[in-house]
């Protein structure tokens, strides 16, 4: 089984909770918004912070954009709760992809676990996997690339 790591943690983008209602972070959002806006910086900022402050206003609207929609907050609730399980899980190793056996007929690279069982990664999961679960224990490796 391939899993994939999480990328940005966009509650913390917007300083809220889980727990927060709706009209909590929209209230969030609409602070930081107006805080980083490109429209509301002041003139004399120098030019570094200026491109640190749109890059913060990006990053404030992309979150809202995900948490401010029902859907694609519950999407992302629910990746969340998967990413935290999978960071509990035992990290056996980290491997190579070279280093695992390749098997052309199933197009699988895989490599036997100490309980005996197998961990696998199949060639079309090769870009986007980063760890591996054994698929009889619940140890865990990571893919190095």
């Amino acid at each position: 089984m391939a899993l994939t790591r999480p990328s940005q943690d966009w509650y913390q983008v917007l300083g809220a909770e889980p727990s927060d209602t709706p009209a909590e972070l929209k209230r969030k959002y609409q602070k930081l918004a107006l805080l980083y806006h490109p429209d509301k910086q002041e003139a004399d900022v120098p030019a570094g912070e200026v491109e640190q402050r749109v890059q913060r206003f990006i990053e404030v609207d992309q979150a809202w954009k995900i948490l401010g929609n029902e859907e694609t907050k519950k999407e992302y609730d629910l990746q969340r709760r998967a990413d935290k399980l999978t960071e509990k899980w035992p990290l056996h190793e980290q491997i190579h992809l070279e280093d695992m056996s390749w098997n052309e007929d199933e197009q699988v690279y895989t490599l036997p676990c100490r309980c005996g069982g197998n961990y696998s990664v199949f060639k079309s999961e090769t870009k986007d996997v980063s760890l591996v679960c054994c698929d009889t224990c619940s140890l865990v490796i990571e893919i190095l690339q």
